[in-house]
């Protein structure tokens, strides 16, 4: 267990410090963002990942690593966004941003660590292949949910999805980084 602690830990790292200087970069410019939008963009970003699995051939330098990183990402922007709604202009500093993602992000994972422990790390037998399929599955999900004004009868809402979505990510980010694990 204390390897994928130490795993986690680094590609969560990995993903904070682009969040950090994009942030520097643009702000916090994505507050005017609608959850549909968001979600929008990681539905981007998985579909971009599974064409790169299926072609085997990037006409773009960025690689599947860099979108698992952008659909974390995005999916803290998500989790801030149902959190604080969305604005018409950027209302929070960057420091507001990074103490909402240091926030997001525990939560998340420990939902993670919580999980693993009930399913006995199960995620390491799977390919990635698989992560990408689930959250795919989960931008269905969302989708769905959004659509239904965020209702839902038996099933966990939009921000468990973004959870699950940011933690199969990092699961593939985790199987890539180490394959020999």
């Amino acid at each position: 267990m204390a390897n994928t602690a130490e795993q986690f830990e680094y590609v969560i790292a990995t993903c904070r410090t682009l969040f950090e200087k994009k942030l520097a970069d643009y702000g916090a410019s994505w507050r005017i963002l609608r959850p549909q939008s968001v979600t929008d963009q990681i539905l981007i970003k998985a579909k971009r990942i599974r064409s790169l699995e299926e072609k085997k051939v990037s006409m773009v330098q960025e690689g599947i690593a860099s979108e698992f990183i952008g659909i974390v990402n995005y999916g803290i922007v998500g989790l801030i966004q149902l959190e604080l709604g969305f604005t018409d202009v950027v209302d929070i500093t960057p420091e507001k941003a990074m103490e909402l993602y240091d926030k997001h992000m525990l939560v998340t994972k420990n939902l993670m660590f919580a999980k693993n422990h009930d399913y006995d790390e199960a995620w390491r037998n799977m390919r990635v292949s698989s992560y990408t399929d689930l959250i795919l599955v989960k931008i269905f999900r969302t989708k769905q949910i959004e659509e239904n004004e965020g209702q839902t009868l038996v099933s966990e809402g939009i921000d468990a999805n973004y959870m699950d979505m940011i933690n199969y990510s990092l699961f593939g980010l985790i199987k890539l980084e180490y394959p020999e694990d």
